[in-house]
């Protein structure tokens, strides 16, 4: 893989993909996919910003068949809603890229479903949302879901006594767990597909440090993080570049069901699309099943082929 660069992306024609996140490494890999030849859904809560990447992706690939819908993950009806119309409208799927994400937001703040933003939207949302799409994925050609993760996560702490945040809200630690649960969710989804025979490959990428919007939009322009991306943007690699670990896991005959991709220069900060090294605290079998199981019961929602479906009493949406 030395070197990959968007122009080694494989035809991807016939293919359909749904990505999470209408700007930066969203809108990066959408479009990347969509000169590829995909079928590419953008999914975001924000119809604005969804029409602009549509715009955006429209002038810059001739043919390009993209479409936007709207999916807010940090509310499960909304993922319940964007599942049901997937369903209504596709009979497969071949790719799922879950990189949306919410990043530091100064003070605690929940989902619809009362789940801190950043550990509702980044990973728990996710969750939700390739067990509703699972069904079209196992009948897609070849399927693949990719899991954006985060350098975060190397500092990151599954904390279960305190999912979410609340006896002790740190805004990096909080993005920081979601981002390692991302990863270990990745990982857990593989050895479940595995043991299960959903024939579905699960992988990690994680884009460095790119020169994206997330940290202003969330923490502030002025905030430490917002002040660094702004002063100091020759520290950082540009989005599309950023995007290439994703799009290598998403794309690439070379990249490995179970494996964690990322830049392959200054300790993974920046550079070509590289194995990268798995936090150990990622590495705990347990504790991915732990997270797993947990993740079922905040939700409500249970993976096909486990023994023991949960109530439905809650009302929150169901994938089976």
């Amino acid at each position: 893989m030395t070197h990959w660069t968007a122009f080694d992306i494989p035809s991807q024609h016939g293919r359909t993909a749904v990505v999470t996140g209408t700007g930066g490494l969203g809108l990066q890999t959408a479009m990347a996919l969509a000169k590829a030849g995909a079928n590419v859904i953008i999914a975001g809560r924000n119809q604005l910003k969804g029409m602009a990447a549509l715009n955006q992706i429209s002038k810059t690939v001739a043919n390009a068949n993209v479409a936007y819908m709207t999916l807010d993950l940090a509310s499960l009806a909304s993922i319940d809603a964007f599942v049901q119309q997937i369903q209504a409208s596709h009979s497969s799927i071949d790719l799922l890229v879950n990189n949306a994400a919410v990043m530091t937001p100064p003070k605690w703040q929940a989902t619809a479903d009362g789940f801190e933003l950043q550990f509702g939207t980044n990973y728990l949302g996710h969750f939700a949302l390739t067990a509703g799409l699972l069904p079209l994925l196992r009948k897609g050609n070849q399927p693949r879901v990719v899991t954006v993760s985060s350098i975060a996560a190397r500092s990151g702490a599954i904390n279960f006594g305190d999912l979410q945040s609340q006896k002790d809200y740190k805004p990096m630690s909080a993005y920081s767990q979601s981002k390692l649960a991302c990863l270990m969710f990745a990982r857990e989804l593989q050895r479940q597909s595995d043991a299960a025979h959903w024939g579905i490959q699960s992988i990690a990428s994680h884009p460095g440090i790119s020169r994206t919007d997330l940290l202003i939009n969330s923490a502030g322009p002025w905030s430490s993080q917002g002040m660094a991306r702004r002063f100091l943007w020759f520290l950082f690699q540009p989005a599309p570049q950023g995007a290439l670990p994703t799009l290598f896991a998403a794309t690439s005959a070379q990249a490995n069901g179970g494996a964690y991709y990322g830049p392959d220069k200054l300790s993974e900060l920046r550079g070509n699309p590289a194995s990268a090294k798995f936090p150990p605290q990622s590495l705990d079998e347990s504790a991915c099943a732990r997270l797993w199981t947990e993740s079922e019961i905040l939700t409500d929602i249970v993976y096909p082929g486990n023994l023991q479906p949960k109530s439905m009493s809650a009302g929150l949406p169901f994938f089976q």
